[in-house]
């Protein structure tokens, strides 16, 4: 166990980093300290190739409240230039969540709102649990969803982007899953089995290739067919090449479990 303030990382012998928001007392929000937090947890975790998919949660009974307000309130203080350097580092760690070299999957605890809805989005798998309430809620306060506006809205598409980022609409568990902000809902006493389930497929699947698949993903929905044929050809021409496909193929043929497979054994 990594000793932060805001936050805590644990790490177990299957190689899954649990990154959990620790402020309860106040919801979870986001301040500049999580932010560096949160960067220094990635920081450790790519800097460990044993590490094969991180966990995202929350401390309590919520998943994340938005940000601090109390931070908030304080830039209304600040000058124009000053105002924007505060907002970058929520847009970097955002971004950098966004194309995190392993998969993540949000174990959505609790109700999020604001900046905790942009988080859910980063996810690649949320499993939340059927009491959660989510809401863009800016723009009942007065305030934009800036910064995670583009995960959400990518998640949600055109038209369900409208129906909740103009009105703060409160979303059930069940809603936000049927908009495609989170994958699976369950109940809470069944939360952790499925976010167990969801570390088991990841951690049958060989690391590399879901490093580069992730990446795949994320470029061919944002070129056009012709860049995208150069891309993937490209792409299919390197994993031939590399030493994960020959064990994927030979672990085949032999009718044995490849290398990499492992089963994720859940703490007592």
């Amino acid at each position: 166990m990594t000793e932060f303030e805001t936050i805590r990382l644990a790490i177990d012998a299957a190689g899954v980093a649990r990154l959990t928001l620790a402020r309860a007392d106040v919801h979870n929000v986001l301040n500049p300290t999580m932010f560096a937090e949160i960067g220094q947890a990635l920081d450790r975790i790519e800097a460990d190739p044993a590490v094969r998919v991180v966990v995202l949660s929350g401390d309590g009974e919520n998943f994340c409240a938005g940000g601090d307000f109390r931070w908030q309130q304080s830039q209304g203080d600040q000058d124009r230039a000053s105002r924007i350097r505060s907002g970058v580092p929520l847009a970097k760690i955002l971004a950098r969540l966004d194309t995190f070299g392993r998969p993540i999957i949000g174990r959505i605890n609790g109700s999020a709102y604001g900046g905790g809805v942009g988080l859910i989005a980063i996810c690649d798998v949320a499993v939340a649990v059927d009491s959660a309430r989510i809401s863009l809620s800016e723009v009942r306060l007065g305030l934009v969803p800036a910064t995670i506006s583009p995960y959400v809205a990518a998640k949600l598409g055109p038209s369900y982007a409208r129906r909740v980022f103009l009105n703060g609409k409160i979303m059930s568990a069940a809603e936000a899953q049927r908009y495609g902000l989170v994958h699976e809902v369950v109940s809470a006493a069944e939360l952790d089995n499925a976010v167990n389930a969801e570390i088991d497929l990841a951690l049958a699947c060989a690391p590399g290739a879901v490093q580069m698949t992730k990446k795949l993903v994320q470029f061919v929905l944002a070129h056009d067919t012709a860049d995208n044929l150069i891309y993937t050809v490209d792409r299919l021409a390197d994993f031939w090449e590399n030493e994960e496909a020959r064990e994927g193929m030979t672990s085949f043929f032999e009718k044995r479990a490849p290398a990499w497979r492992r089963k994720h054994e859940p703490a007592a």
